[in-house]
């Protein structure tokens, strides 16, 4: 099976790091060094408009002759960025990328509607917020816990010196909403890291995984 192939539009130097280690990537990348270089090969290729796209603020895009999907484009001006972080986050985009196409897709026992965002079970169904959708889609494509700063930076983007208690009210009026509708109180399951040294514990004793098998 191809990997989804990740375009960067006037970003080489992030190119040329991830191409160090290209064989480790889940995607393939190409580079294109300016805007103009990658609305040429565009108005060759259309299926471009559809790609991955990771570029800066700067470029826009405005003299396109075929229209871009704004969902595909990833922007980073923020340097430097730890490596990891870099590929965590074109991953998580193209886990949303990959649902965007979807209208329906299967969770385990459940089916998840993205039109309608309801999530339903045997006769049951429970609508669904567009934030709750994100959070089922970021945990199920995990494939281990993750902490609340990790939700809070991924998914509201917000600093993890900010402190806030966003991500917990989220996932708590998740859980009792799937609770009540469902009975499943395993849903989200909270994991323990006793285990850890007490400093780590501080930041990585709460942490959400969903009870699904992925």
């Amino acid at each position: 099976m191809s990997k989804h192939v990740v375009n960067f539009v006037q970003l080489t130097v992030l190119h040329n790091i991830l191409n160090e280690i290209k064989n480790l990537l889940s995607f393939d990348i190409q580079n294109y060094p300016t805007e103009d270089d990658f609305l040429k090969d565009l108005n060759k290729n259309n299926s471009l408009s559809k790609s991955t796209i990771i570029t800066n603020s700067n470029v826009r895009f405005k003299t396109a002759n075929i229209n871009i999907d704004k969902r595909n484009i990833l922007v980073f001006d923020n340097f430097p960025i730890q490596l990891n972080k870099l590929i965590d986050k074109i991953n998580i985009h193209l886990i949303k990328q990959k649902y965007d196409h979807q209208s329906k897709i299967r969770i385990k026992d459940y089916n998840l509607n993205f039109n309608s965002r309801i999530i339903s079970k045997n006769r049951n169904e429970l609508k669904l917020t567009e934030r709750e959708i994100d959070i089922i889609l970021f945990l199920q494509n995990q494939t281990e816990p993750k902490t609340i700063d990790i939700l809070q930076k991924e998914i509201w983007h917000y600093s993890s010196d900010l402190e806030t208690h966003t991500v917990e009210t989220h996932i708590y009026r998740l859980r009792k909403k799937i609770k009540n509708i469902f009975q499943d109180d395993a849903f989200i399951k909270s994991c323990n890291f006793d285990f850890l040294p007490i400093k780590s514990c501080e930041i990585l004793s709460i942490a959400f995984c969903i009870n699904f098998s992925l």
